[in-house]
């Protein structure tokens, strides 16, 4: 397949590359000038700026998919303006690109929802699911609360809790919709959605993310 993926050097995108070549797609990458000799080898940098798309939509047409990463790092109620500023407003930038281009599916990187904290993260992330739903593309949106990995490893303390509360009738549905997931399961989960697009909208919340192979997990179409 054909790949573009926005904010493809942070956290999740830089594993994300290498790991849809391996497995034999073509992949681009928006990115600026500036970073673009952070790609992985391999990798068609897509000069342009994620919140302009009319800057890359012309070199993305015809796209298989488009998996959406952009978004600020290390969120938190403080950044609560950059949310609509960053987040919201590269999603609208990108359902606009996708469009033009006429790119197949789209991929999104969401937050588990309702949530009664980080709540203008999650207002923003919820109306970028909104855009993309009135788009009619395609569309996966996975929603994870938590990413654990390499530099964030704190939540790992938590553990014993989260056990304690999946395990009660009260807490469960909550405790799981609010788990944590591994940087590792981010990326497989993303790829699954890429190779298997939904004909419609796909929600993959933290219990579909945690699969941790595809014979572990049932089909992720509807």
């Amino acid at each position: 397949m054909q790949v573009l993926v926005t904010g493809a050097t942070g956290y999740i995108g830089s594993r994300l590359l290498p790991a849809l070549m391996r497995r034999g797609h073509q992949v681009s990458a928006l990115t600026r000038p500036q970073s673009a000799r952070r790609l992985a080898p391999g990798c068609r940098a897509v000069i342009g700026d994620a919140l302009d798309a009319a800057s890359y939509a012309l070199a993305i047409d015809g796209a298989d998919a488009l998996v959406h990463l952009v978004g600020v790092p290390h969120p938190s109620p403080a950044k609560a303006a950059l949310f609509r500023s960053v987040d919201l407003a590269s999603a609208r930038e990108a359902v606009a690109a996708a469009l033009a281009a006429r790119v197949k599916h789209f991929v999104y990187l969401s937050v588990a929802q309702p949530a009664p904290v980080m709540r203008a993260y999650v207002a923003a992330r919820a109306e970028g699911e909104a855009l993309i739903r009135a788009s009619g593309i395609a569309a996966s949106f996975l929603r994870p609360w938590y990413v654990v990995g390499p530099g964030h490893r704190w939540p790992l303390v938590l553990l014993p809790a989260y056990y304690l509360l999946e395990r009660l009738p009260v807490t469960h549905e909550a405790a799981r919709r609010f788990g944590l997931v591994s940087v590792e399961q981010m990326v497989r989960a993303i790829v699954r959605a890429v190779e298997d697009p939904p004909l419609g909208v796909r929600v993959l919340e933290v219990p579909d993310i945690r699969c941790a192979t595809d014979q572990d997990c049932p089909p992720v179409s509807p």
